[in-house]
């Protein structure tokens, strides 16, 4: 289990991490835009990550290798809402980018089964910048933090975000 405070405290494995929230905290009803984290208990799904910026990637989640095209899909209008797409659109959630927050991401299964219009999407956990200021609604780490926790998660670990 790893459980996430809303003082911005990550505990796995009985270790506690520094980590960044949603810009307008945590939620227990989050909307599309809203910039908070949503409050419950969620599975992990896969993880995506930056091969030419991370080696020897240490997990037992599915790893996918993040290609140029790759995004997440924030139109609640869109038929791929909260699902991952190819696309040069700028208006979407580009995985492949230049400031390093997105060399690894963990999809947190939030708004996934069954998707609903509005309810958020894109919500990760990700890197840190280097302040841990506030995200979009995703979860940040330090990177030495997050390869750490890979290492021990399993398909079965789930994420409880406290608000």
């Amino acid at each position: 289990m790893i459980i996430v405070n809303k003082n911005g405290t990550l505990i796995h494995n009985k270790k506690r991490y520094k980590c960044a929230l949603g810009k307008n905290g945590i939620a227990k009803r989050k909307k599309e835009g809203d910039k908070k984290t949503p409050a419950g208990l969620f599975s992990l799904g896969k993880v995506y990550y930056r091969k030419d910026k991370i080696r020897n990637l240490k997990t037992n989640l599915k790893k996918i290798v993040i290609k140029k095209k790759m995004a997440w899909c924030d139109d609640p209008n869109n038929k791929f809402y909260n699902k991952l797409t190819f696309t040069n659109d700028k208006s979407k959630e580009k995985l492949y980018r230049k400031d390093n927050l997105y060399n690894i991401i963990v999809v947190i299964n939030y708004n996934i089964k069954p998707i609903m219009k509005n309810k958020g999407s894109a919500i990760f956990i990700h890197l840190a910048r280097k302040n841990y200021s506030g995200t979009m609604g995703c979860i940040g780490l330090k990177k030495k933090d997050l390869l750490d926790i890979l290492k021990t998660v399993k398909k079965q670990t789930k994420i409880k975000i406290i608000a």
